[in-house]
């Protein structure tokens, strides 16, 4: 039986209602990382963070999720926050970390939702456990490598293109640059917001000037890289490689969210998506960009809450 046990990190600064990280043992010696936080009884909806990120990252205060009748577990992927790396993971092995973690918290059913680098992470947990997966939203989420006819760095701030270019073509070249970065976060969180912020349009710049969501990404980045670059550096790996899964898996009703004006995962993106998951929903918000997703999230967290058993098979 995997055993649930406490996790404390020294020198994070916490909201007063923030829940603490738990750990939960695995087989093979694995443990994943997370926070349980809302109501206890309400309706289950697990959370996929962006990238880099960890459970502790932005979410909707213990009160909101309570009052609005919502479980949100938050986890690590591997590599992140206490988290075991997983060295070579793909997109679609998520599915079975939040199979082991819903088996644990004896969840059957639940919603998904997936923010940033999460996004393709929450549609894999929706292919690949179908039976369980009630509901899936993808906000400001990347398209596959292979997505034929975009243009996958179009629009798409330079930095981001050096590091999924080096991915895609070196990994000791993304590795070393990662490790680099990593220990300057380590040194000062407020270093990896610094070099964001010099690439952000005026509409996510007008985001993260909220104090509590500026202290929000801090904590999520000082918790994610923590004990050191590997998350980053694997989530840079598996979202420019094979995914492996299908989107015609996905039984579940899908929504997409996306900002017109985000640079960090270009819009097109999203609109790749919704031509290619079946009957997903878009919603584009102009003015809107990348961050502006840590606003919409009570909004779809709500709507995933809402959904009642599975589609079956035949839907």
């Amino acid at each position: 039986m995997a055993r649930i046990l406490t996790l404390l990190r020294k020198g994070i600064p916490r909201d007063r209602e923030a829940a603490l990280l738990e750990v939960l043992d695995l087989p093979g010696d694995r443990r994943i990382v997370y926070e349980d936080s809302g109501n206890r009884d309400g309706r289950p909806v697990i959370l996929h963070h962006g990238t880099p990120g960890s459970a502790d990252g932005p979410k909707p205060r213990h009160s909101i999720l309570y009052r609005l009748g919502v479980r949100l577990i938050a986890y690590c992927r591997p590599g992140y926050g206490g988290s075991s790396r997983m060295r070579g993971r793909t997109v679609a092995r998520a599915a079975g970390d939040v199979a082991a973690l819903a088996d644990a918290l004896g969840l059957e059913h639940f919603g998904v939702l997936g923010r940033s680098g999460g996004g393709p992470h929450a549609l894999a947990t929706a292919a690949l456990l179908p039976g369980r997966v009630t509901r899936v939203a993808a906000l400001v989420s990347l398209a596959p490598p292979d997505a034929i006819g975009l243009d996958w760095y179009g629009d798409m701030t330079k930095d981001n293109q050096r590091s999924y270019r080096a991915a895609s073509l070196d990994e000791e070249l993304i590795a070393e640059q990662v490790r680099l970065r990593t220990n300057r976060v380590n040194d000062d969180p407020a270093h990896l917001l610094r070099l964001l912020r010099e690439e952000m349009p005026q509409a996510d710049k007008n985001v993260v000037e909220d104090e509590t969501i500026e202290r929000q990404l801090l904590r999520t980045y000082a918790v994610a890289l923590g004990d050191g670059p590997y998350g980053w550096i694997d989530d840079l790996l598996a979202l420019r490689a094979e995914w492996g899964f299908r989107f015609d898996d996905i039984r579940a009703p899908v929504r997409l969210w996306h900002g017109a004006d985000d640079r960090f995962a270009p819009v097109s993106h999203t609109r790749w998506l919704a031509e290619h998951v079946p009957r997903a929903q878009l919603e584009v918000e102009p003015g809107a960009a990348h961050f502006a997703a840590l606003r919409v999230m009570p909004r779809m967290i709500r709507w995933l809450a809402e959904a009642g058993e599975p589609p079956s098979a035949a839907a």
